[in-house]
């Protein structure tokens, strides 16, 4: 019997199996950020096992508020860099080095077709893109994972889902992502892996397929994967090129990690995306979904562009053509933080963040802050805004505030009408 991408990942890092349905795996990884791993590392010292598997596979970041916006913030993101010190945990990013944990591991490099990783983080699932087992755990995991490099997970039983057709211009990652969680709702593939296929994906970007991967938490899913192909090869080969004689190579020992023709799959979803158009969230779930001319003439105190879904460079681009030489409307305030430093930069030499500037958008630096609603771009009782996030939970960004997610380019388009619109009314 043929096997899926998790099944073939599973085998490949058994360490035990206690159960039937309960399977010890071997981490390649654990990533770790100052919101969450602060609590295991007090944990693990107050029961005297202040250690760590393996120094060179725990990867850390601050993150989630940086710079610290106040006292306790500062002291979770101390904790974190006493840690890293004390451990000589070499891939710990401080603030100006930093970026969100989600974008910046796969761009130094950190994620590889067929690894485990784990993180005290939902979203962890985003490094499903590149055909890895990825994540989110609680803190009792996190701290076995940081104390003895394994994890126990259950059956990695496997939704198949074809995205099928082609995407009309207009239509992104996010806007198919947001459609099959409005098709499936957000129990739709609880404690199951989602594994993306077809030719839609098969055409994406590393980029785009982490968005899709991303927001696969969002339908309840443990994690999401795409099978890794040349395109991912391509994406890693400056951090892999001294392993492989050449790409072809690479890409040859990583097909040992593709699904088997014949393997078995708990359902398979055929999702067509021909007549996808621009989509929106319209109430507090991620579920709650519907087409952006539905949403035409919400009204919006603020645009966001920027967390670990949407605020990679081509994300910017997109956002910046629509911009570009127009003025945000004088009711909103619009916010882009680029998703690390090195987007920052590519960003800033392209002349991306001069259009944002132009437009009357505040640059802030890297962070998540906003998304969970801890800093920069926070909103107020009552307002409204249209964001390149992934959640839109009643209070996600501010007491008493709404949150419908959509694409940067919707987003964009958005700012300069003071309502939610389609970006195609300002292209061309």
């Amino acid at each position: 019997m043929g096997k899926t991408v998790a099944e073939k990942i599973f085998d490949a890092h058994l360490v035990d199996r206690p159960e039937e349905n309960v399977f010890v795996l071997r981490l390649d990884a654990v990533f770790c950020h100052e919101i969450t791993t602060p609590l295991a590392i007090k944990d693990l010292e107050a029961r005297g096992k202040d250690r760590v598997f393996d120094p060179d596979r725990i990867k850390a970041v601050i993150d989630h508020v940086t710079p610290a916006k106040d006292s306790k913030t500062a002291e979770q993101g101390r904790v974190l860099r006493l840690w890293a010190r004390r451990h000589g945990i070499r891939d710990f990013f401080d603030v100006g080095r930093n970026g969100i944990c989600h974008a910046l591991f796969p761009e130094k490099g950190f994620v590889r077709p067929g690894s485990t990783i784990i993180m005290g983080d939902s979203h962890t699932c985003t490094h499903g893109a590149f055909g890895a087992f990825a994540a989110g755990m609680g803190t009792t995991d996190l701290e076995v994972g940081i104390l003895k490099g394994v994890c126990a997970f259950r059956s990695p039983a496997t939704i198949k889902v074809e995205i099928l057709g082609e995407l009309k211009a207009g239509v992104y990652a996010k806007d198919v992502i947001l459609s099959f969680i409005g098709r499936i709702g957000v129990n739709g593939a609880t404690d199951r892996v989602i594994e993306f296929s077809g030719p839609v994906v098969e055409k994406m970007t590393m980029e785009e397929r982490m968005t899709l991967c991303n927001m696969a938490i969002e339908a309840g899913a443990t994690s999401g994967i795409c099978a890794p192909d040349r395109t991912t090869v391509d994406y890693l080969w400056p951090f892999i090129k001294d392993e492989f004689s050449s790409p072809e190579a690479a890409l040859a020992a990583y097909r040992e990690f593709c699904p088997d023709a014949d393997a078995q799959y708990e359902a398979v979803i055929s999702h067509d995306v021909s007549d996808l158009e621009p989509m929106s969230t319209f109430g507090y779930k991620p579920d709650q979904v519907r087409p952006v001319r539905e949403m035409e003439n919400t009204p919006i105190d603020q645009v966001y562009i920027g967390s670990c879904t949407n605020g990679r460079i081509e994300d910017l681009r997109v956002a910046a053509e629509v911009l570009r030489n127009r003025k945000i409307a004088d009711s909103v305030r619009g916010i882009v933080s680029p998703a690390t430093p090195e987007v920052y930069r590519r960003a800033m030499e392209e002349g991306l963040l001069a259009a944002f500037l132009d437009a009357g958008f505040c640059v802030a630096n890297p962070t998540c802050g906003a998304c969970l609603g801890m800093s920069t771009g926070v909103l107020a009782e009552g307002e409204v805004c249209a964001s390149t996030t992934n959640r839109n939970f009643s209070g996600r960004m501010g007491k008493g505030a709404m949150v419908h997610l959509v694409s940067p380019a919707t987003a964009a388009a958005s700012a300069l009408a003071g309502h939610i619109v389609n970006s195609t009314l300002y292209r061309g």
